[in-house]
């Protein structure tokens, strides 16, 4: 499996309409906690089924989707940070050492 990148607020929108779960890896490519966090994912990528889809957002490239996420989802910008997201709603959020595949699966399976 692979990063499927999010760069900018149509694909956004357009994933919020479809009213389907997906997931988005809010990371900051200078952090190196947000680094470790990333590579910690990577490693378990084998845990999601096969056509699971992460999107990953750079943070630095483009923090107007990520204050956009923060604000509708009512959710507090954090790097790196994992949201569960279904139209308007955010099922699951983590941050930091609590960013686990296994604790997605409930949701994407």
């Amino acid at each position: 499996m692979a990063w499927t990148t999010l760069t900018s607020l149509a694909q956004l929108q357009e994933l919020k309409t479809e009213n389907h779960v997906f997931v988005v890896f809010k990371h900051s490519t200078r952090c190196v906690v947000s680094s470790m966090a990333k590579r910690n994912m990577e490693f378990d990528f084998g845990l999601l089924p096969e056509n699971a889809t992460i999107y990953l957002l750079d943070l630095i490239a483009h923090r107007d989707v990520s204050n956009y996420i923060a604000a509708y989802w009512k959710i507090r910008h954090e790097s790196p940070q994992i949201l569960v997201l279904k139209g308007d709603t955010c099922l699951y959020h983590a941050s930091h050492q609590d960013i686990d595949i296994g604790r997605l699966l409930p949701f994407i399976l």
